[in-house]
């Protein structure tokens, strides 16, 4: 790992992380060195839990980078997470050391390496769509290579990046790594401070931004100007509906609509900002460092140089990925993203994807969310129904109803309509479907949920 000592070593004299003294950085990650390593000299492998502490990126990025030179097994955490979350990762890790958090815990001294090899292993945590956290194992190799397809794919040289994801998440970290490992520049900023308007005064037409589309929704309604700035505006991390697009390409946004996911160490399927304007509705054509097939049922399966290697503590190198998606490609390779597998709800014997009704019900402007799901049903098998954020309290349901009448099926028309305040989204905007088939539990059978 000496070049990443080179890389920061060779930019002492410049401001590369925008806002902050390339020399303090250096010191930061040469005092975390000497720590660790002495960590190194007690205990094997330690394992160590990392917290960015009040937005102190620049003390979560020295850690980072210092666990990777020192070669410890590397965990990113979210201080956000409630009690029973800290609980259940603090039971998997078992750490031996924790920074940037407070907790009441008993650290380890053990020498359980839990068949992990021995070298750096970086976990990234992963919620999916069942709420519950995961890790998964990645080391410096797999996002290095994620970095080479990525500017690779848009003909780079340098990628600078501003970044308002949180750094623990890989569309967070992604971009720092990006940035370092191609001698570009980033820019972290407090997303809170674009939310009420205060926008830095730089030069960021040479700049990516990532986002999640609820970001992106909410910017382009506040700030349509400051986005319009950025060279490329990647988004990720949940299904973009159709107006939300529609409306980007009416501000000339130059947006990158992406496919990837933490097991892949980011994107792997891209559409560029150029094909995004001329209307191309896929989500883009494969990255260099990775292959992606179908299967015969159409779902997507994936080999990439940035894959996992499992879920900790079960270190299992592998070959691909199979994943939960249903996808097709057309005559020009661009992919197109049909919805999960898991989400898709067969009615009456009929295939049914939730993103197409969500997507149809958004167009309406009458929603400002909405989730569709399957309810078991006796006769049905399932039935579709819609969870939904109206976007007035005085819009009548039946209203909504009629507007789609002529725009989807029968078969894809919800039976049920629940009205909620606020869909469950984490922060990257993935629904939790755990808690939604819940909402919909006690809507149907208020008796059962007594």
């Amino acid at each position: 790992m000496d070049n990443i000592v080179a890389i920061i070593e060779a930019r002492l004299n410049e401001e590369w992380i925008i806002g902050c003294d390339a020399k303090q950085f250096y010191q930061l990650t040469q005092n975390y060195i000497k720590r660790l390593t002495q960590l190194k000299q007690i205990i094997n492998n330690p394992r160590i839990i990392l917290v960015e502490k009040d937005n102190n990126y620049l003390d979560f990025l020295a850690a980072l980078l210092a666990s990777i030179i020192t070669e410890c097994h590397i965990f990113l955490c979210d201080k956000r997470w409630q009690q029973q979350e800290w609980k259940d990762v603090l039971n998997l890790i078992q750490p031996h050391l924790i920074l940037g958090f407070d907790v009441d815990y008993n650290l380890k001294n053990d020498q359980n390496n839990l068949q992990l090899p021995n070298k750096n292993l970086i976990m990234i945590p992963t919620g999916g769509t069942s709420g519950n956290i995961r890790f998964a194992i990645h080391t410096w190799k797999t996002l290095s290579a994620s970095v080479q397809g990525f500017t690779d794919f848009f003909n780079l040289k340098k990628v600078n990046s501003f970044c308002v994801l949180p750094l623990h998440h890989v569309s967070g970290l992604m971009q720092f790594i990006r940035s370092f490992l191609t001698k570009g520049e980033i820019i972290i900023y407090p997303y809170s401070h674009l939310k009420k308007r205060i926008i830095p005064s730089l030069n960021i037409e040479d700049f990516f931004i990532s986002l999640v589309p609820t970001q992106l929704q909410f910017l382009l309604t506040l700030i349509p100007d400051f986005l319009k700035q950025f060279k490329t505006i990647l988004l990720g991390g949940a299904p973009p509906w159709n107006a939300l697009l529609q409306s980007s390409q009416n501000y000339h946004l130059k947006l990158s609509p992406t496919y990837g996911m933490t097991e892949t160490a980011s994107q792997i399927v891209t559409l560029k900002p150029e094909d995004f304007l001329q209307k191309n509705k896929s989500t883009g054509k494969v990255l260099p460092h990775a292959q992606v097939s179908l299967t015969v049922e159409k779902v997507i399966k994936i080999q990439a140089q940035s894959l996992f290697f499992g879920y900790y503590p079960n270190y299992e190198p592998k070959q691909y990925l199979i994943t939960d998606d249903l996808g097709y490609f057309d005559d020009e390779n661009y992919l197109y993203i049909l919805g999960r597998n898991s989400q898709k709800i067969i009615t009456g014997g009929e295939n049914v994807f939730p993103r197409e009704i969500e997507n149809v019900v958004l167009e309406t402007s009458l929603v400002k969310d909405i989730a569709i799901i399957g309810v078991a049903d006796e006769q049905w098998g399932e039935v579709v129904t819609a969870i939904y954020v109206p976007e007035d309290e005085k819009i009548d349901v039946n209203f909504i109803k009629e507007t789609i009448k002529q725009k989807l099926s029968p078969v894809k028309q919800p039976k049920y309509w629940i009205k909620v305040q606020k869909l469950p989204r984490n922060q990257q905007g993935k629904l939790n479907y755990q808690t939604l088939r819940k909402i919909a539990t006690i809507y149907l059978n208020p008796k059962n949920s007594l």
